[in-house]
């Protein structure tokens, strides 16, 4: 299918809506059409993060339905042309249990939560984690839906992923939107659709399971309160690409054929787009992983841990009395030299909490000196972390491009970290590769670039260009702004 030749601006005038959770922040932001021009503007952003309950980690659900109302509130009161439709993106592997009258039986667990480490163990006794690496080309990590699912009482009870959960709780239909499935670990790559097989060998009932549609489909109008506003009388819930970096990659406004990404926020994905699955043992041994991309083919890429580590050392700065912004931090941090380099994916990095002590531990195991944790040395602990993830770019590059059997000549970096000039300058350095600054809110570029290219695809599948299209318009209107 070719992209539209005609203006940019679509028939339909009305503004459209994305919404992505992520796990430090929410955000409800605003597309609308200017004299020809989409204008892209922030409308409503909340905190978010995980909070302990007991010995549990779960999302505080009902705080984040609440202030994505008040954001669809507020954009409903600027958009007097209406609102054509709703996407929503966000991090993957998370889900929430429906009761039989539809709602939560609780707050969803956070995939950071320990409960998988024990069923992680059993599920690799019934299925090796290499046999099943070459069966759904998904890294097996004991984040995945899979493990979480097997740690659940209500086995039986209907389950939703985050993001379709909020398109779910708008109207639409209960679904699993391709590229956000494929991180369950439980999608057949050559149907696209549950893999039979997984279910039965597990003892995950697939009755549970919402059925799987492709991004961009349309899952059903805007019902309940907020369909009495006159912005949402005749709104679309659309699925686009639902995980986050899924909808990042497809803000990409150019080919990747020579190009790697990194995806950096809370985790840095690294990689780059490939037309059929990688499943051979080194992608496996090099923690790659192979999920759904919009329109077609696969994002081909590795998790590294990413802003995660320089978020939870701040956090905890701040609690202390010692709070800094993330620009002075990565001013300061140039000046500084880094006494080593740490293991960003070690399994205490992942956890919550105390993380100056934890990479203090990571340093003295690697038979360095540990960095006192006082006021002053902040700048310090940063230059190591930045450092550290530039090296770990490089190895996941060098592995990139062993398993393609090519060269790649540039990075393109999306989310927060395109904006760390620091930690840019540091990978271009360690890789050797141009680095190129993309948009720090990727995700919603191409929430929207899906929702468009959905209207425009009519009963058609989308297609990388048509998708890509969208995502160019959108880029190079000077009057996009969050």
């Amino acid at each position: 299918m070719s992209a539209p030749a005609a203006s940019p601006e679509p028939g339909d005038k009305r503004a459209h809506i994305a919404i992505d959770l992520g796990a430090e922040s929410c955000r409800v932001s605003l597309l609308r059409w200017r004299d020809g021009k989409p204008l892209i503007e922030l409308v409503h952003r909340m905190s978010n993060g995980p909070v302990h309950e007991g010995d549990s980690l779960h999302w505080p659900l009902s705080r984040i339905l609440d202030g994505l109302e008040e954001g669809l509130r507020k954009a409903a009161e600027i958009a007097t042309e209406g609102v054509a439709s709703i996407g929503v993106d966000g991090w993957a592997v998370d889900y929430v249990r429906l009761g039989k009258d539809g709602e939560p039986l609780g707050e969803p667990f956070c995939y950071r939560d320990e409960r998988t480490l024990k069923t992680k163990k059993r599920a690799d006794g019934l299925v090796t984690p290499e046999a099943l690496f070459a069966r759904i080309g998904a890294q097996p990590l004991r984040i995945n839906t899979l493990y979480q699912l097997l740690a659940d009482a209500d086995a039986h009870a209907p389950w939703v992923c985050l993001p379709e959960y909020v398109l779910h709780w708008l109207g639409g239909r209960r679904v699993a939107e391709y590229t956000n499935a494929t991180h369950t670990g439980l999608i057949d790559p050559a149907t696209g659709d549950w893999a039979e097989d997984l279910f039965r060998t597990f003892g995950i009932p697939r009755e549970a399971a919402p059925p799987v549609v492709s991004a961009g489909a349309v899952l059903g109008r805007v019902q309940g309160p907020l369909s009495n506003l006159p912005a949402y009388g005749n709104c679309a819930l659309i699925a686009p690409a639902c995980h986050d970096t899924a909808s990042a990659i497809a803000g990409i406004p150019i080919p990747l054929d020579s190009a790697a990404y990194i995806a950096s926020g809370t985790w840095s994905l690294v990689g780059t787009l490939v037309p059929c699955p990688i499943t051979q043992p080194a992608a496996m041994q090099a923690r790659y992983t192979n999920q759904g991309a919009a329109g077609g083919g696969y994002c081909f890429h590795t998790n590294v841990n990413g802003m995660w580590l320089i978020k939870q050392c701040m956090d905890g700065w701040a609690a202390a009395g010692r709070p800094w912004k993330i620009e002075e931090l990565v001013q300061q941090a140039a000046t500084q030299k880094a006494p080593a380099t740490i293991n960003v994916d070690a399994e205490p990095l992942l956890l919550d909490g105390e993380m100056p002590e934890r990479i203090n531990a990571e340093l003295t195991h690697a038979g360095h000196a540990a960095i006192p944790d006082v006021a002053g040395n902040e700048p310090l602990f940063a230059r190591v972390i930045f450092e550290s993830l530039a090296a770990r770019y490089a190895t996941a590059l060098d592995q990139l491009q062993q398993m393609l059997g090519r060269k790649l000549d540039r990075i393109h970096v999306l989310g927060g970290g395109s904006r760390n000039k620091l930690l840019l300058d540091l990978t271009a350095q360690r890789t050797g590769m141009t680095v190129e600054a993309g948009e720090p809110e990727s995700s919603t570029i191409g929430n929207f670039a899906v929702q468009l290219a959905s209207a425009h695809a009519a009963d058609e599948r989308l297609t990388t260009e048509l998708v890509r299209h969208w995502a160019a318009v959108l880029c190079s209107a000077s009057s996009a702004r969050f």
